[in-house]
């Protein structure tokens, strides 16, 4: 069975690097495929543990010039935030001093080559003298990258920046010790590491900026707790079934459930809800949320890489691993942009010769392909977007598990909604209480409720909660599929389907028909042998599920409903939220096939559910969207997992996808035309290298910054919140 692998690569630095690594990979036997992420430094693969594993991984990329650590990082477990950003910033720091030492000593060499005022008897030799370590201490990480490179026949970005300043300071070196000093060219070659090496640490930080909500994320970890008993404890011991005392204020630090206390809690940060829901004993909580005005001790259920938050940042930080299909093409170009770059750079050097031009113009001419050919706008073009759009969704509580399906989400044409869980709260409440005449609904109500607070069933959890001290029932006898039968204060009672009592009052036949024309399920108590009272039940439909309807209905997408439930009741809540196509009366697999059956008529299908009967359809659909507050089963089927309940994310899910593919299109478009208009430019001489170099870095800190925009995309919730509080 096929497993997967997220491993870090050491040695990458651009497009060629990413493709030939990912090249390398997937040719290994027993590999399905291998997706290489040059920003995130990673490559995930997906092969047969069986045929290969993590040395013949090592081997593979060791051959190529790059380098697999012996122990790649497992996943999160007590502390999610653990090995975000602590090398980043180690690594900003080194280019930091790096990038000082250039600039210090190419600004002088600069000045007196290009201002005449400036020059003095030998300045040529002083030029030489500053420029030389920029040239092979400040880049001399290009020159190593390139040795090892060439070391396995191998061409790079590097080696364009290699062959670019060396030979610019070689002619220089040569013109000044046998030339006399005539046409040196120190400062070029100064310059141009000089603005690599600026461009790249600008793009270091533009990444790392691209990266800040997934390490948003992580940093929410709670480090320390507190047992109930006030003794306080690391996280990392906390155990499943401990009970720990949050106060107000503070983060709640695992999974669990609420064993005392009353409060709200602040779930916005991990589902982009920015109301606090009230909890109360009973309730189940999210680590990571922040408890509002009250005490709550809460008994731990999910500890260390098993909680929500830790598994929301293994899911992100696997998505930021991927790659888009859209990117293949890309990789494809970069693996054999480098050497065709080095073919017309020679050719220019060649023609411009033959023509009879000076031997410097010619250099020039080539050492301006050289550096304006480097490809790295084409390596960012796509995880960048990738990085920023699905740590952008995290934020919004909108979970994307990868490129493929980012892809998948934006091409979605035909969305196939669940019912209960994902248009309704999944929760049942008691709607109404139709009492027959001469009966007090009061103690109708008593009466059923001390009989169903003996089932954990949801309809009867609905009734039974509706009383708040139900008496206790004797000899209860649970009668399958129908209801339950029991003494409840010397009284023989009955409650459930309306089909145990035969030929209820007329006020009480009216009453069923109208709950089952509404939606609701209808609930029969009764005692002396008839029918005295009809309980409406109901899953109330979220409040938001309409709205959510009618924007996916405005992105030009068909809805459907499909649902295990009755017609009646599949048809009313269709009706509520503006749903013409209904399909109900379904089980599981009949959910798959119909899912399959719209995939066969040429519809891209999204299917959104949250329950063990969704999942065969979740996995079947062209993308599959689960509700959060839904089973674990259901999450694992899915490619999008939305945290909150909120059916409008699943509309953010598809506009965010949207947007990340529109803006990896726009990304690839422009790193193409910058190189197909820059080459010529230089070839012909029109394009100095200095500012070659320039547009260089400029073409990356582009894509980054369009990348970036993704930060600021909105979503549906934050528009409407924004609107209502305007008004």
């Amino acid at each position: 069975m096929a497993e997967t692998v997220v491993l870090p690569v050491e040695g990458m630095t651009c497009g060629a690097c990413s493709a030939r690594v990912g090249r390398g990979l997937s040719d290994l036997p027993g590999v399905d495929s291998a997706f290489v992420n040059l920003v995130t430094e990673r490559a995930t693969v997906v092969y047969d543990p069986t045929e290969v594993d993590l040395e013949t991984f090592q081997w593979a990329v060791a051959a190529l010039g790059y380098r697999i650590p012996v122990e790649p990082p497992g996943d999160a477990v007590a502390d999610p935030a653990e090995g975000f950003g602590s090398t980043a910033s180690t690594g900003r720091n080194a280019s930091t001093r790096t990038l000082m030492v250039a600039v210090l000593l190419t600004v002088p060499v600069s000045l007196v080559s290009m201002v005449p005022a400036l020059r003095f008897g030998g300045w040529e030799w002083l030029a030489g003298a500053l420029a030389t370590p920029v040239v092979w201490w400040s880049g001399l990480a290009f020159h190593r990258a390139t040795w090892r490179n060439l070391r396995h026949r191998t061409t790079t970005m590097d080696t364009l920046v290699t062959l670019g300043t060396g030979a610019a300071w070689a002619w220089s070196a040569w013109a000044l010790v046998a030339g006399g000093g005539r046409h040196v060219y120190f400062e070029t070659a100064a310059v141009i590491v000089t603005l690599i090496l600026f461009g790249r640490w600008l793009e270091a930080g533009a990444r790392r900026r691209s990266g800040d909500a997934i390490r948003a994320l992580a940093g929410l970890s709670v480090r320390d707790a507190c047992l109930a008993d006030g003794t306080p404890v690391a996280i990392g011991d906390v155990r499943v079934g401990d009970r720990l005392l949050v106060r107000p204020g503070e983060r709640i630090p695992v999974d669990g459930r609420i064993v005392e206390g009353v409060s709200t809690v602040d779930e916005s940060m991990l589902t982009g809800e920015p109301v606090p829901v009230d909890v109360a004993e009973g309730d189940a909580v999210t680590g990571a949320t922040v408890n509002g005005h009250g005490p709550l001790v809460v008994e731990a259920a999910r500890v260390g890489g098993d909680t929500t938050l830790a598994r929301i940042v293994r899911l992100v930080d696997e998505a930021q691993a991927s790659t888009a299909p859209v990117q293949r093409l890309a990789d494809r170009i970069s693996a054999v942009f480098v050497p065709a770059v080095l073919v017309v750079a020679a050719a220019t050097l060649v023609v411009w010769l033959v023509v009879g031009q000076l031997t410097a113009d010619a250099v020039t001419a080539a050492v301006a392909v050289l550096i304006i050919a480097c490809p790295c706008a084409l390596g960012l073009a796509t995880p960048t977007a990738v990085i920023a759009g699905t740590g952008r969704g995290a934020q919004l509580g909108v979970l994307i598990r990868s490129g493929e399906v980012l892809e998948s989400t934006r091409s979605v044409d035909h969305v196939v909604l669940d019912k209960t869980g994902t248009l309704t709260e999944g929760r049942m409440v008691l709607a109404e209480v139709v009492a027959a005449n001469g009966v007090d609904p009061g103690r109708a109500l008593r009466v059923a409720a001390s009989l169903e607070a003996r089932s954990e069933h949801p309809i009867a959890v609905a009734v039974a909660t509706a009383v708040d001290r139900p008496v206790a029932a004797r000899d209860v006898e649970v009668l399958v599929g129908q209801g339950i039968r029991g003494t409840v204060s010397g009284v023989e009672a009955t409650v459930g389907r309306p089909d145990l009592f035969a030929d209820p009052p007329a006020e009480l036949a009216a009453a069923i028909e109208a709950a089952l024309a509404a939606g609701r399920t209808a609930v029969v108590v009764g005692w002396d042998g008839s029918a005295k009272a009809v309980l409406a039940v109901e899953d109330l439909i979220r409040d938001t599920s309409a709205e959510a309807v009618a924007e996916l209905r405005a992105l030009g997408m068909e809805v459907t409903l499909l649902t295990g439930d009755n017609e009646r009741t599949a048809h009313t809540v269709a009706s509520v939220v503006g749903i013409d196509r209904v399909v109900a009366d379904v089980l599981p697999d009949g959910k798959g096939a119909e899912v399959a059956r719209l995939r066969g008529e040429g519809r891209v299908v999204a299917m959104v559910g949250d329950g063990i009967n969704d999942a065969p359809a979740l996995a079947r659909a062209d993308v599959g969207i689960a509700v959060g507050t839904g089973t674990d089963v259901a999450m694992e089927a899915a490619d999008v997992t939305i945290v909150a309940g909120d059916p409008r994310a699943i509309v953010d899910a598809i506009r965010l996808s949207r947007a990340t593919l529109a803006t990896i299109r726009g990304n690839l478009f422009w790193a193409f035309a910058y190189n197909v208009a820059a080459i010529p430019l230089a070839a012909s001489g029109v394009l100095d290298p200095m500012v070659a170099a320039g547009a260089m870095a400029f073409s990356s800190l582009f894509v980054v910054g369009n990348s970036l925009r993704l930060r600021r995309f909105r979503g549906l919730r934050g528009l409407q919140g924004r609107r209502r509080a305007a008004t």
